[in-house]
């Protein structure tokens, strides 16, 4: 995926937001999990409940290191029968994951495949996208919200699934190799705008999704993220459990927030938050909002900095004024 196609990413990123962008995430990985104990190894080793959905849906999760509760990666996983799944985690975590559930398996009567060079897969999102979606294969644009779906396109089985990281409502395809080129071609002439990894990021930061690397994983947990929910507390063990609960229960930790700051000048990653005349924690994601107008950050801050404060980031020596703002900053409105 480029960074941002001709149209520019300010183009890319208010097609997502009024009509309908595609996005080419084959850079996701595929690891295919199948056999009697998939359910079990799956539900050991992620944060999320299986047991809360069933085949033909989808549930975000994450994998924890099991010492300090640090995301190793966060993923969506794809429930295809009952004894099969689709594990999809970030490009450069695949093979940590794999590695992770492959020690796991052990004695259990499962086996996993990366299917990651077989497909690609191919993000429809935005208030039209499934209508445009529709005009390729109406069995793929049905797909309801985080569940999955068979289709065929030009004789191929494909999987849609109801799932995507832009705020906006969509649809994520999985498209054998053999047949992604001609089903781009067919979504971009049905009236999608090709959409490139800084439109991908600009939607992210404004609907505030974490992403790994910046508010998830290099020490940063569940918790931290403001993602509690996606972890089955019920649940007597998945790997790092112990830790994270530790975390929870001692509290004290840093925690994301939003910030925004007036004007076109955005903040960056790493930038230093100031609070009282001390450093309360530093901006994790950053850019420009498309949308609003004006800078927004992520940033990583003392728990004791309340959503409606005003801090500083220093920019090179220099202090820009932000307030600390609820989250999300965009919520679509559909």
């Amino acid at each position: 995926m480029p960074v941002a196609y001709p149209s520019g990413t300010i183009s890319e990123h208010t097609a997502c937001r009024n009509s309908c962008a595609v996005f080419d995430v084959s850079h996701l990985g595929t690891l295919v999990v199948t056999g009697a104990s998939a359910f079990e190894l799956l539900q050991g080793a992620f944060t999320n409940d299986l047991g809360r959905i069933e085949p033909g849906r989808a549930q975000y999760t994450h994998l924890l290191d099991p010492d300090t509760a640090s995301v190793v990666d966060d993923i969506i996983v794809w429930w295809m029968t009952e004894t099969t799944f689709e594990v999809i985690p970030n490009a450069s975590n695949t093979g940590a994951v794999n590695d992770v559930l492959g020690s796991l398996a052990d004695g259990l009567d499962v086996s996993i495949t990366d299917t990651t060079d077989s497909r690609a897969m191919i993000a429809i999102q935005g208030p039209t996208a499934r209508k445009v979606l529709g005009a390729v294969s109406g069995d793929a644009s049905a797909v309801g919200r985080f569940r999955i779906t068979p289709f065929t396109f030009q004789g191929v089985e494909c999987v849609s699934a109801g799932t995507g990281y832009t705020g906006e409502d969509g649809v994520e395809c999985a498209v054998p190799a053999s047949v992604a080129p001609a089903f781009w071609d067919a979504v971009v002439a049905a009236g999608a705008v090709p959409a490139g990894l800084g439109a991908r990021d600009t939607l992210r930061l404004e609907a505030a999704f974490p992403l790994h690397g910046h508010e998830l994983g290099g020490g940063l947990t569940t918790l931290q993220a403001g993602l509690g929910w996606v972890v089955g507390w019920d649940k007597p063990a998945f790997v790092g459990r112990d830790a994270l609960v530790r975390q929870k229960e001692s509290g004290g930790y840093k925690v994301m927030v939003g910030l925004s700051v007036d004007g076109r000048r955005p903040p960056r990653e790493g930038q230093t938050v100031l609070s009282g005349g001390g450093v309360v924690g530093s901006v994790t994601s950053g850019n420009f909002s498309p949308t609003l107008g004006h800078g927004i950050a992520l940033a990583m801050v003392d728990d004791t900095v309340p959503v409606g404060d005003t801090v500083s980031i220093d920019v090179r020596g220099t202090e820009m004024p932000a307030s600390v703002v609820a989250l999300p900053f965009y919520k679509s409105k559909g």
